[in-house]
């Protein structure tokens, strides 16, 4: 029987999935550093976030057929190695891309009417309800603002869908095409489509009164490029951490350069700094994009197949 280490878990229908195929899964949690005595007792490994599959571990398991990431980058894996001694990696690119998008927005929301404040401030003993009331009557609407995505692929496209329905003007951003189509899905069956056309990264940030991270990881961010946006922009980064410059962005909250940001990923997960989770104009969660009912499922679907049809083939 092929044996399958979920090493950071899979959802339920995925393991049922696997398991009325035939496989054998295993969701007790190996720590990391016992993985190099213990993976080489499985056909498989599927991880998340947590585990990291580099090049010594592969080398310790050569029984090791497939590796499997339930999300959307392959960061934490040594993909191109494991390819070079003939073990294909496989991911769920597709799976989350709404649940991700939805995150983004909900901070945006949060940001654009002071959620993340008045929420902490209103419960506290001596919250002052009239002085909250005026202090926070400045908020702003989303339709007919900038959205700048950054990073065009399945979440990207996911979050131009949710822009273009509030009414906002979506300029895309990616270094791989120059155009896509957004196709609006509606509840009664009826369709409509946008094609977008990509700018180069530096002539679309001046535009934007919103922006949304959207790639595998690198150093995009910095002080150079906060000064090319508008005062007052709001960022949202659900992408990778390290992604925004962390010092830039503080010292743009703290000039109001930057009016919002929202943060779903950090440099130092799981202790993000301080200083970034306390700033009044952060909004923050720990790292929970893919984290619905719906995501999981779809990821443990996705899972199932990739590994169906490798050890099928």
């Amino acid at each position: 029987m092929i044996r399958i280490l979920a090493n950071d878990g899979i959802a339920d229908n995925g393991k049922q999935l696997l398991e009325d195929a035939g496989f054998e899964v295993v969701t007790d949690k190996i720590p990391q550093d016992q993985l190099m005595t213990k993976l080489n007792d499985y056909d498989a490994i599927i991880v998340r976030s947590a585990t990291e599959v580099r090049k010594e571990l592969i080398d310790a398991s050569p029984n090791l057929k497939a590796i499997l990431r339930g999300g959307v980058g392959i960061d934490n894996i040594d993909h191109e190695y494991a390819r070079s001694k003939g073990i294909p990696t496989y991911n769920t690119p597709a799976a989350s891309s709404q649940a991700v998008a939805e995150l983004v927005f909900g901070h945006f929301f949060g940001l654009s009417r002071f959620l993340n404040r008045s929420n902490r401030e209103l419960t506290k003993a001596d919250g002052d309800f009239n002085k909250l009331k005026k202090a926070y009557a400045e908020g702003r609407q989303l339709r007919g603002r900038t959205l700048v995505i950054i990073g065009f692929g399945r979440i990207g496209i996911a979050a131009a869908r949710i822009g273009l329905g509030l009414g906002m003007q979506v300029i895309p951003v990616d270094t791989y095409k120059e155009q896509d189509t957004v196709q609006l899905d509606f509840y009664d069956g009826k369709t409509m489509s946008f094609t977008l056309k990509t700018l180069p990264l530096e002539e679309a940030l001046g535009q934007a009164d919103y922006i949304t991270i959207h790639v595998p990881g690198g150093d995009l961010i910095g002080a150079d490029e906060i000064a090319k946006m508008k005062d007052g922009v709001i960022i949202a980064n659900t992408s990778r951490g390290g992604v925004i410059n962390e010092d830039a962005l503080l010292e743009g909250l703290n000039s109001g350069k930057i009016a919002g940001a929202a943060l779903d990923v950090f440099v130092d997960e799981p202790s993000p700094r301080r200083d970034l989770l306390e700033h009044p104009r952060v909004s923050v969660s720990p790292h929970i994009g893919a984290a619905t009912e719906e995501a999981q499922d779809n990821i443990g679907v996705e899972l199932f197949e990739h590994i169906r049809d490798h050890f099928a083939g």
